[in-house]
């Protein structure tokens, strides 16, 4: 059985509520309040279809903090081309196109994430473009600013992301990431710009509050 974007909004609709991540509170988001009854949903509608885990239905600590730099440092993306890489909910994006953006572009190749952009989008009363390809690799990037929230988790894809943010970085590109120590964060070629302290839910950090670091990186 394969979904539509209908199909998957009406998804969402049924298994989040629109609130505000806490460190955030100017952007507005279809989240779930906890993870387990949302996992479960997930692996009974979508486990048939192979989709990853519903990551895009949570506002995760490194997200939350470079998103609250970007909106208190609007200068870092006014009038710029913007990537907002494994966009999950498309936080980064919305925070990029509120404090101004030329255009805010979401990568994320999940389609029900891609489909939760498009509702947060819509929500937030702001335009995003959305990019459902593997953008890793892309030549001659076309953004002048790539945002990464919390990518860091898996050693596969963080070394594969790495190599590539690199390249983009070396061509002239701002390369920022948001990661509160995820464990294959970059050990060289990152610079500590701000740090924030992000209040987090037991069921998904284990802890009440993570320190999320936003890291610039260099070629």
């Amino acid at each position: 059985m394969s979904f539509s974007a209908a199909d998957a909004a009406s998804f969402i609709r049924a298994n989040t509520a629109v609130m505000a991540p806490p460190l955030v509170p100017e952007i507005r988001l279809h989240l779930a309040g906890e993870i387990t009854p949302l996992w479960h949903a997930t692996e009974q509608t979508l486990a048939r279809d192979q989709l990853p885990p519903p990551y895009w239905a949570f506002a995760w600590a490194g997200g939350q903090a470079l998103a609250r730099h970007v909106l208190d440092h609007p200068q870092l993306v006014r009038g710029k081309s913007v990537l907002d890489f494994g966009a999950g909910s498309g936080l980064l994006a919305l925070a990029a196109a509120k404090a101004g953006a030329a255009a805010a572009t979401a990568a994320e190749i999940d389609p029900f994430a891609a489909a939760a952009i498009a509702l947060n989008a819509a929500l937030n009363a702001l335009e995003l473009r959305v990019e459902t390809a593997d953008v890793i690799g892309r030549a001659a990037a076309p953004w002048q600013v790539v945002l990464v929230g919390d990518m860091c988790y898996e050693r596969p894809l963080a070394e594969r992301l790495t190599a590539w943010l690199r390249v983009v970085a070396a061509e002239g590109t701002l390369v920022l990431l948001g990661d509160p120590g995820r464990t294959y964060l970059p050990k060289d070629g990152l610079t500590a710009v701000a740090r924030y302290i992000v209040p987090t839910p037991l069921d998904l950090e284990d802890r009440a509050t993570r320190e999320g670091v936003v890291w610039r990186l260099s070629g």
